[in-house]
Parts: structure tokens; C-alpha cells; sequence
């Protein structure tokens, strides 16, 4: 077994993050550090790695629960290797697709209506006599419903 000899200034610095967010981490279950004997936080080496998969994953837009749910359901709740990540990847890309898809919806209604029923527009290309999207649903309702 690695041994945990990394401070937490160290890990901060290699893997480009800052101390508070290894503390936010460790606080919200993602890593996991043990105490010396002078109580100071020390890391094993393999939390480089997952550090590294927390970062890619919430770049892709991937929600903190999201990616600890991921990796409770790894075995022995171990740092992700590369047939993990690639699993993880396959499993999170129906979901960034999705994203994808209603980025590029909300991109090219943009300049004009998003379907939001909101009737403030002088030229709205949407006609929505009192309102009756607003019985379908909050927000914008033609938007979302266009997935």
C-alpha cells in the first residue's frame, strides 16, 4: 500500500488547485487524507490522479455528485485507472451530449426568443395568447421542450 506522505501544500501545487478546495473535496467525500502524528493532513500519491479526474470531469460539466456517485461504485471506493476513467467517460457521454445538444439550442435562439412565454419582446417570433405556455410549464418551455 502507497504510503500517505504527501502534505497538503504539495498536493495543492501539483495538482493546480488551492489547499481550501483539497479541504472542499475531502469535506464533500471525494478524497480522503490520514493525519500524522503531528495531526497534519498527509495525502497518498494516487489522490494526484483523482484530483485529475474531479478536474476533467467538471470541466466537462459534470456535477461534484455526479462524479462521487461515480466513484462509490468503484470497488473498495479506489482512485479511478484508465479502464476507469474510460468506463466513467462512456457513462457521463449520453449526458454531455445532451448538454451539447441544448447549449446549441440556446445558442441559436440567443438573439431572439427562447420560448419562455414572456411576451416582452416587441417582435416575438412566438405567439403565446395569454400566456399559455405558462400552463405547460416555468421557464423556457419551448426550449426545454424541444430536447
Amino acid at each position: 500500500m502507497q504510503e500517505a506522505n504527501l502534505s497538503v501544500g504539495r498536493v495543492a501545487k501539483r495538482a493546480g488547485v488551492k489547499v481550501s478546495t483539497l479541504h472542499f473535496y475531502e469535506a464533500k467525500g471525494l478524497i480522503k487524507s490520514w493525519r500524522n502524528n503531528g495531526n497534519q493532513r498527509r495525502y497518498k500519491p494516487d489522490v494526484l490522479r483523482r484530483i485529475s479526474v474531479i478536474k476533467a470531469a467538471q470541466k466537462m460539466g459534470i456535477s461534484l455528485e455526479e462524479i462521487k456517485q461515480a466513484f462509490a461504485a468503484l470497488p473498495k471506493n479506489r482512485t479511478p485507472n484508465t479502464q476507469d476513467w474510460q468506463q466513467l467517460a462512456s457513462q457521463w457521454q449520453q449526458t454531455l451530449n445532451e448538454r451539447i445538444t441544448y447549449m446549441e439550442r440556446l445558442r441559436d435562439y440567443l438573439s431572439g426568443c427562447i420560448g419562455c412565454g414572456c411576451l416582452s419582446m416587441n417582435s416575438c417570433p412566438l405567439y403565446n395568447p395569454e400566456d399559455t405556455l405558462g400552463d405547460t410549464g416555468s421557464g423556457p418551455v419551448i426550449l426545454d421542450n424541444n430536447q
